[in-house]
């Protein structure tokens, strides 16, 4: 019972409150004096990290050679993920007995530990525990199980299996339909006049496919070890249980101190996503029983469903997404916060929104309780010459939900692979979009006397450019976000099928982007709970304020979204809808949704472009341009007595230009790959800027601080 009381405690509290306080878990104001005392060395809970594969005979020398080898290097974390052909078990007493040894090792070095939530991914099967101990609480779906004619004034009585969730009976040619209850393990039923179709439900404990360590088939990716419910609240506490429970046991003293957290990897559905008391909660929150559209929802592709079933998914798209967010990624998130350690997870195709949406339900949804969200590029995503916004989803989820970090798997399985210039442009793109926390996948620990560092990570400049990460991370962690506008990521609209919202959002960011309008993506949810009016703008949990907010060609919103912005528009904010107006707005549910009432408090401009017109109705930008440049990109914080801007030169060609700041004060350049500082000439503006002429070369980034001078 004290347990608990402390545990409440930490929740209630936060661990500041018990003298527990780790600043790079909070949003934090620092001078820039402060700032620059760490500049040259970083504390090392900022530093990269490494994603260290333990693959074949991992030994203690192994380990300490590599954590030797990695400092070296300048990489003051690791991330350890089990690998296979291991002798130590994943989960058995010999893994942990390497986890104590490791943790101890690099605390003796100074060094940092993240800890994989799995033996591989996606996480939530506790390296085949669910099958072999727990096969009840494993993932669930539901399927057709049969279908068959029945003619008006024919009945049917029949044995049906255990786990039948109902029958459903639709007339031919209409859109009614009728629930034949399973009582008895018997569907007794007799038809209406007309000709009838019924299809038989059934539930089924079925998984996404898992690729685990201690798969008998090694390497292999199937359902050999079934992913956990992620929507069952008790399959969750027994995943904690197995996993996070255990490293506790172990080495839970160095919880916030050597070991800095637990990672996740792609949790996902890809299966249709069921649970017990699904059909309860829709009801609860829907007011309608969702049985008659579930075999619509599990049709095969080109079946064309009508406007009532697809309306009804994106229902229960809504219900379970919400659940997933709240049970699978709550409850870690919860027990990190309760237990001084950080939860980061990235999911699966962050780079494609309609398979995030179809896969996951809803991005935000699932990153609200997670201390660092995060995003992987992992091909070719993210490539020189290649538009790629999409990490800003893991940045904007930091700031709207008081975060101060998010992070990327970067370079897994790049294809070609990347040389050192271009590793460090990909990962420079990212920090520009607000990522501030690099994981390099990955290494894998050897018995053979070579390191496990290859490709660009063997290159020569690799020690210079992991000081480099650590420094601009560092510093790009500090402070607070300022981006000043928002842009309406179309969640609701995707589940409807509309690829054309997804389309028109990232025109419009890389619109903004290219012309310095710096953003962030903001959810249905957020700007109708989380989002606070304050005078013309809307605050995020991390005090940052919105002035406008911009909604690309959408098909539907939320009415509370909806009377969100419009009190919003009246004092004074600026909402600019790109395209196509919504034309459903959605109260309780997608299948009662009305036509979108008087939008006339709204800008729109019908063509979709981002116009002159739009771009002066936007708030004024904090980086100004003498002469139009899409290859210049930035990012900017502020601190307690300054600002901080880490700009980018994306182009293959140097770019030299007159530029304007937002900020007072003296203008220093912090080179990240020295550590120093240099003042640098600059012109006050009035009105709160500065102006300054940059050169960038090619690729090339600089670190600006505007204020006083440390």
């Amino acid at each position: 019972m004290n347990k608990i009381r402390t545990i409440t405690l930490v929740l209630l509290l936060g661990s500041s409150a018990l003298g527990l306080d780790r600043p790079w878990q909070n949003l934090s104001d620092p001078t820039a004096a402060e700032v620059a005392a760490n500049f040259m060395d970083p504390p090392p809970e900022y530093s990269m990290t490494l994603y260290w594969g333990w693959e074949g005979r991992v030994t203690r020398e192994v380990i300490a050679r590599d954590l030797d080898e990695y400092r070296s290097k300048n990489v003051m974390a690791v991330t350890i993920e089990a690998g296979t052909r291991m002798e130590a078990k994943y989960l058995s007493p010999e893994w942990f007995d390497l986890i104590r040894y490791t943790v101890e090792q690099a605390r003796q070095r100074g060094m940092r530990i993240w800890l994989v939530d799995e033996g591989k991914y996606p996480s939530g099967f506790a390296g085949g525990k669910f099958t072999e101990e727990r096969p009840d609480l494993t993932m669930q779906t539901f399927r057709v199980a049969d279908e068959f004619p029945v003619a008006g004034g024919e009945s049917i009585d029949r044995d049906v299996a255990e786990n039948t969730i109902c029958a459903v009976a639709t007339k031919q040619g209409s859109d009614s339909s009728v629930v034949i209850e399973a009582k008895s393990g018997r569907l007794t039923w007799t038809a209406p006049e007309g000709q009838w179709q019924v299809q038989i439900v059934e539930q089924q404990h079925r998984t996404s496919a898992t690729r685990s360590v201690n798969n008998p088939k090694v390497g292999a990716k199937d359902g050999t070890h079934a992913l956990c419910d992620y929507l069952n609240p008790e399959a969750v506490v027994q995943f904690i249980a197995w996993t996070h429970e255990q490293y506790k046991a172990v080495v839970g003293d160095e919880f916030g101190r050597t070991v800095l957290g637990f990672r996740g990897d792609e949790p996902d559905y890809g299966i249709t996503p069921w649970t017990v008391d699904i059909i309860a909660e829709f009801h609860q929150k829907k007011g309608y029983d969702v049985r008659p559209y579930l075999p619509s929802f599990v049709a095969m592709r080109g079946t064309v469903p009508t406007e009532a079933q697809r309306r009804a998914k994106a229902d229960y798209w809504d219900v379970w997404s919400d659940r997933f967010g709240r049970t699978f990624f709550g409850r870690q998130g919860q027990w990190c916060a309760a237990n001084n350690v950080e939860y980061l997870v990235h999911l699966n195709h962050e780079d494609d929104l309609p398979g995030l949406a179809r896969s996951e339900g809803d991005f935000f949804r699932c990153m609200r309780p997670v201390q660092m969200p995060g995003v992987d590029a992992i091909w070719d995503q993210i490539w020189p010459g290649k538009v790629s916004d999409f990490p800003k989803l893991a940045s904007s989820a930091s700031h709207l939900f008081g975060r101060p970090r998010s992070f990327t798997e970067s370079f897994a399985a790049y294809r070609p692979a990347p040389n050192a210039e271009q590793a460090e442009w990909i990962l420079n793109q990212q920090l520009v979009r607000g990522i501030n926390m690099v994981e390099v996948m990955w290494v894998s620990a050897s018995t053979r006397g070579r390191s496990g560092l290859r490709g660009w990570l063997a290159d020569e400049r690799f020690s210079a450019i992991a000081k480099y990460l650590n420094r601009v991370c560092y510093v790009l962690s500090q402070g607070r976000p300022t981006a000043k506008i928002a842009l309406y990521q179309p969640t609701m609209s995707l589940w409807l099928g509309d690829r054309e919202a997804h389309g028109s959002m990232l025109a419009a960011t890389q619109k903004l982007l290219e012309h310095q309008r710096d953003l962030d993506f903001v959810d249905d949810d957020s700007i109708a709970s989380t989002l606070t009016l304050d005078g013309n703008e809307m605050k995020n949990l991390s005090g940052q304020g919105y002035g406008a907010v911009v909604i690309p060609s959408v098909t539907a919103m939320s009415k509370a979204a909806l009377d969100k912005l419009k009190a919003f528009a009246a004092a004074g904010g600026k909402v600019i809808i790109l395209g196509r107006k919504p034309s459903m707005v959605v109260g309780k549910t997608f299948l009662n949704a009305e036509a979108p009432a008087d939008l006339s408090w709204a800008m729109h401009e019908p063509s979709g472009e981002l116009t002159d017109a739009v771009l002066a109705a936007l708030p004024r930008p904090d980086v100004a341009l003498g002469e139009p440049c899409p290859d210049i990109k930035y990012s900017h914080r502020r601190l307690s007595d300054a600002d901080v801007y880490f700009l980018f030169n994306e182009g293959d060609q140097e770019q030299s230009i007159a530029m304007t700041l937002a900020g007072t004060g003296e203008v220093q350049t912090w080179d990240a790959f020295s550590g120093t500082t240099t003042e640098m000439p600059a012109s006050a503006m009035g009105a709160g800027k500065v102006q300054i002429a940059v050169s960038l070369k090619p690729y090339e980034t600089r670190l600006l601080i505007v204020g006083r001078a440390p």
